[in-house]
């Protein structure tokens, strides 16, 4: 692995999903930069308690921080204006979405939005898949 890489974990709201992200990556992934970026202190305490390298709270903290991301994992919502109930704003989703980084997007019905595939999976079921695709998109980095 190559300890330049810097994953940005977005999450909000509890940082519950966020935290789950974060331990599965730090357990696969020894070295990779793993940046906590929460829409609110608590997310990103949540998710520096479970390993994350550094963490940065706010609209304006994920939107400077998330320029250096190599890859961004969080639920499908971060890409949403107004989701998680409001703390994601138009400023934040556009940055993500503008990103050139990788995106893996945790599909959440709960942000009313339904991935058209076939199937129902558990949170950790799709926590544990994108840190599988996490890993390969930095093998294919590495293979350029």
């Amino acid at each position: 692995m190559d300890k330049n890489i810097v994953i940005a974990v977005v999450d909000g709201q509890g940082g519950g999903i966020g935290s789950l992200i974060v331990e599965r990556l730090r357990s696969e992934l020894s070295d990779v930069k793993i940046q906590a970026l929460g829409t609110n202190s608590f997310a990103t305490n949540k998710m520096l308690r479970a390993g994350a390298h550094e963490g940065a709270s706010g609209e304006n903290a994920l939107i400077y921080n998330i320029k250096y991301a190599d890859i961004i994992v969080g639920v499908m919502a971060i890409l949403m204006p107004n989701s998680m109930m409001g703390e994601m704003t138009p400023r934040m989703s556009e940055a993500i979405g503008s990103s050139h980084a990788f995106k893996i997007l945790i599909p959440l019905e709960k942000c009313n939005i339904k991935i058209a595939v076939p199937g129902s999976y558990s949170i950790q079921q799709y926590v544990d898949y994108s840190v599988e695709l996490v890993k390969k998109h930095i093998e294919d980095l590495q293979n350029r």
